[in-house]
């Protein structure tokens, strides 16, 4: 069943938090604890991402003749016996409980596309802000299977983020030009999420996306 949550009071976090801890004293392994982080790693300023875009090359977009999600291998191992579906879950999550396989057992998630929050792992998707379809139309079909591999697991960047699994299957491997958070607040943030990984990966964009994009950019404070 899914469970959707409402926002939470900093008592209720507070309450999780405090049966993770007692969990972990009734003798269960693999108890990870871990905050709530509400963006990905490497998110740009404003100023930063609008230089990026700038720099962007803009043409026409390609087939996806040969695409094939096995040319972009994942999830692999990251650490131990966590690969990096788990990692982001533990990650984006609250009060993230795993199993010795690292499996997450219980926790929230919020998902920023939708503004859902949710308590089972299985109604989370790890998407791939930049997706894998779109990657292959702007460039990387004439990458490395090994360089395709990196990009699908891409940790150091905001290229993986936890949302509402529905949400993310409905986004399929649309650029911003056709899909954009339904929650208009995050649409700063995805653009430059979006603009931040295809300026590091070397990425074209086609017209329409970049138009998109800069009307999400403008949105940005800062």
């Amino acid at each position: 069943m899914r469970t959707r949550l409402s926002a939470r009071s900093p008592g209720a976090v507070h309450a999780v938090a405090a049966a993770a801890v007692v969990v972990a004293s009734a003798g269960l392994v693999g108890v990870s604890v871990q905050p709530a982080s509400a963006t990905p790693p490497g998110i740009p300023s404003k100023a930063t991402a609008q230089s990026q875009l700038n720099a962007l090359t803009v043409a026409t977009e390609g087939s996806t003749s040969g695409y094939s999600r096995d040319l972009f291998p994942h999830w692999i191992t990251i650490s131990g016996s966590c690969n990096t579906r788990e990692q982001v879950l533990k990650r984006d999550g609250t009060s993230v409980v795993v199993d010795s396989s690292c499996a997450a057992t219980s926790g929230r998630w919020y998902s920023p596309y939708d503004g859902a929050t949710w308590s089972a792992a299985s109604d989370v998707d790890i998407d791939h802000v930049v997706p894998l379809a779109e990657a292959w139309r702007s460039g990387a079909n004439s990458w490395t299977t090994s360089r395709r591999q990196s990009f699908a697991n891409d940790l150091s960047r905001p290229q993986l983020i936890a949302v509402t699994d529905n949400v993310n299957q409905s986004k399929g491997d649309q650029d911003p030009s056709t899909w954009q958070p339904s929650l208009s607040s995050y649409r700063c943030t995805y653009s430059k999420m979006w603009i931040t990984v295809k300026y590091n990966w070397g990425l074209r964009l086609q017209s329409s996306e970049k138009s998109a994009l800069q009307a999400m950019l403008n949105t940005c404070s800062s």
